[in-house]
């Protein structure tokens, strides 16, 4: 894939401006996704899979979805020198425009890996990897100026503590505003201290079971009020419920409810959403409107499978939208009330070229075939259904080492 066709930020491009939009680090994780199983298999059991594909996930989800978007996007993560890093980088960085300069290889490291099976709308994933060789901060130094840095809550690296040398805390220091989001606590504990970070952040997007358990409230709209409180930007998903936002560098408060859909896979949503509301925070869009956009993004992503491979470009989003405004008029109260909501992309769409971004599909070692039936025989044969063609083939060396990564969160 080559640079993006459309840039929304063109208006701000300066030659003394920030080198990157969006500077990113974390876990790149290769993701394996299995869709249209009936059920889990059994213990004992084999269970054939309709679809399958291959893509980068954990934090490449957030890159590739900012990148597809227009914004610039570099991410710091190590990879191993091993056939799934070889994969994982070249999809990032050649079909995906990712910058990768302050990541690194690393020999003789086993690449994480996730498997996704997809059943009725859910799905399960089994994970195995190890630390990596070198903190986020020793590996990046000193970042490159950007205009955003997203990134979780960590009890690990805090923000706003005494290490000055905070890879995070060095980029704000360079003028970068901080769009946090935080992990799941698989300990029950949920301390509210970790919030004391947010004295430093911009924004901050959790989800409602997040919201609330954090501030210890009973409503998503509580939790918002009291995260208003910490941060000038608010911000609150809660599903097919919708999202609600507090700006108060602007006196804004706004409520969207989400588009309805089907939705067939969840993963890499919530980076979806934090990657418009990003963009429409670094353009000056009204709070109602960059909730809108990142909503209609993260419903595109969820009517794919498969994390990244399902983060949509401007192809998509105007195609969304075509289709949005011909409805209008005759289709009833909810498609009015669709395009009213979203009047706001015809100040957009009708400016993104032909060439515009749309989903691509990328698998290891043929095209994949997320969406697609196979018959269930031992050599079912591969259908093509569009995207990237990269002909690496999948060999690991396993580590013995148990040691695991963190958890995900998706």
């Amino acid at each position: 894939m080559s640079v993006q066709a459309y840039d929304p930020l063109a208006d701000q491009r300066t030659a003394e401006g920030p080198q990157f939009d969006v500077f990113l680090a974390g876990t790149v994780f290769l993701d394996i996704v299995f869709t249209g199983l009936a059920a889990m298999p059994a213990a004992g059991t084999e269970a054939w899979a309709e679809g399958m594909g291959s893509c980068p996930g954990g934090i490449a989800n957030l890159a590739i979805a900012t990148s597809r978007l227009g914004l610039r996007t570099s991410l710091a993560a190590a990879f191993s020198d091993d056939d799934y890093g070889d994969f994982c980088w070249r999809t990032l960085a050649e079909q995906e425009s990712v910058d990768l300069s302050k990541s690194r290889r690393f020999e003789h490291w086993h690449s994480p890996v996730t498997v996704s099976m997809a059943v009725d709308r859910d799905r399960s994933m089994v994970t195995h990897g190890h630390p990596a060789p070198m903190s986020a901060s020793e590996m990046i130094g000193s970042p490159p100026r950007s205009r955003a840095v997203i990134l979780a809550l960590s009890a690990e690296e805090p923000l706003g503590g005494a290490d000055p040398c905070n890879w995070a805390e060095l980029a704000r220091q360079n003028g970068a505003l901080l769009f946090a989001d935080v992990g799941w606590d698989p300990s029950g504990t949920w301390s509210p201290e970790l919030l004391d970070q947010l004295s430093v952040c911009h924004a901050f997007m959790p989800n409602a079971v997040e919201a609330m358990a954090y501030t210890g409230t009973d409503t998503p709209r509580d939790a918002l009020y009291t995260l208003a409180d910490r941060v000038p930007l608010a911000v609150v998903t809660d599903g097919a419920n919708g999202a609600m936002a507090i700006d108060s560098m602007t006196g804004e408060e706004a409520f969207v409810p989400a588009p309805r859909v089907t939705a067939l896979d969840p993963t890499g949503a919530g980076d979806v959403f934090g990657a418009g509301i990003v963009l429409g925070t670094l353009c000056g869009w009204p709070l109602a409107d960059r909730l809108a956009f990142a909503e209609v993004c993260a419903a595109l992503a969820v009517q794919q499978f498969g994390g990244s491979l399902a983060a949509p470009g401007w192809g998509d989003i105007a195609d969304w939208w075509h289709g949005v405004r011909a409805a209008a008029g005759h289709a009833g109260a909810y498609a009015d009330s669709l395009a009213r909501r979203y009047t706001f992309l015809d100040r957009l769409v009708p400016t993104v070229p032909m060439g515009a971004v749309h989903r691509a599909a990328a698998t290891i070692a043929r095209y994949a075939d997320l969406g697609t039936a196979s018959p269930r025989s031992k050599e079912p044969p591969v259908k093509a259904a569009g995207g990237t063609v990269t002909g690496a083939t999948v060999i690991g060396t396993e580590d013995p080492d148990k040691t695991r990564v963190p958890a995900r969160k998706e």
